[in-house]
């Protein structure tokens, strides 16, 4: 008697069935669109520092289509290139990155192993504490940064300011809580077998961390490498307020600060560095990108 009433229900008010075919040309559709409304938010400021670089000084302030370039020129390469500042900055830049990266990598993922497989009391707390020193904004910490720099210059004679290789001491505070919790993450994905057999056969944590973590945590190491090179390269604000001589400004600060005299700004030459100095995250990123995405979600997964 049930089912005829529900039979009698369903024949008066048909059940409609939309086709998967159908649901997968709308997805693709609002795909393509939102693809399309990155390409003009994120990929136009390049194209424009590209078409401006290849602009004499003339051609980029006439009032003409700023989007099209009638004499294309490669001479704010040439004295970009040719001046002894720029190839300073760049070097003081990738010095310190590669530094920071060295540093951030030994710190993080030491500390990473202990917190994921070395239980001990508060572990988890501390775990959870190192991410949240990553939310604290640098706009905040350079200024208790000043003071440890002018009590360490009183108490021992050192002078830290003023000079490129502070910022090596500086930037792991940026890099290191963040690392070492995708570290965390990464970590804890592996199969706790594997290090109960090394420990059971004598090998040292050391050992555990050296031949069978590290091995196989290669993809999120990538990751964690990545983001560090990413924030030492591209940060701003620590060297404009802990360095000031010319040949101590790493890139982002020394494109800015020389080419800009003034009221007068050299658009030219300030797109062709702003345009080199993004190479080189760019070309890591495009060789390693799989492996970014692949330490990144691990870290996210199992953090």
């Amino acid at each position: 008697m049930a089912n005829a009433t529900i039979a009698a229900g369903t024949a008066r008010h048909p059940v409609k069935y939309r086709s998967m075919s159908r649901d997968r040309r709308w997805a693709m559709r609002w795909s393509y669109f939102f693809l399309v409304l990155f390409v003009i938010f994120f990929l136009t400021p390049p194209l424009y520092m590209l078409i401006t670089s290849l602009k004499s000084s003339g051609e980029i302030s006439a009032a003409i289509n700023p989007w099209w370039v009638y004499e294309p020129t490669l001479s704010n390469y040439q004295e970009l290139l040719g001046q002894n500042q720029y190839l300073v900055f760049f070097r003081n830049s990738a010095m310190v990155s590669v530094c920071v990266v060295v540093i951030t990598m030994l710190i993080s993922v030491t500390a990473a192993f202990a917190l994921a497989r070395m239980k001990f009391w508060g572990s988890a707390t501390l775990a959870t504490g190192v991410f949240l020193t990553y939310l604290i904004p640098d706009t905040l910490l350079f200024i208790p940064l000043f003071k440890m720099f002018a009590f360490v210059r009183d108490t021992t004679g050192i002078e830290l300011m003023n000079h490129w290789w502070t910022l090596i001491i500086i930037y792991p505070t940026l890099t290191v809580p963040f690392c070492t919790w995708i570290m965390i993450g990464y970590f804890a994905s592996i199969p706790k077998e594997l290090d109960e057999a090394a420990l059971i056969d004598g090998a040292s944590w050391m050992q555990a961390l050296t031949k069978i973590f590290i091995p196989v945590a290669i993809p999120g190491i990538i990751a964690a490498t990545i983001f560090a090179f990413t924030v030492s390269w591209a940060q701003f604000l620590y060297p404009l307020a802990f360095t000031t001589s010319t040949d101590q400004l790493v890139l982002p600060v020394g494109i800015v600060t020389t080419l800009i005299k003034g009221d007068v700004f050299n658009w030219g030459q300030i797109m062709t560095g702003a345009l080199l100095g993004a190479a080189p995250p760019l070309i890591i990123y495009a060789f390693l990108m799989d492996y970014y995405i692949a330490g990144l979600t691990a870290g996210a997964t199992k953090g």
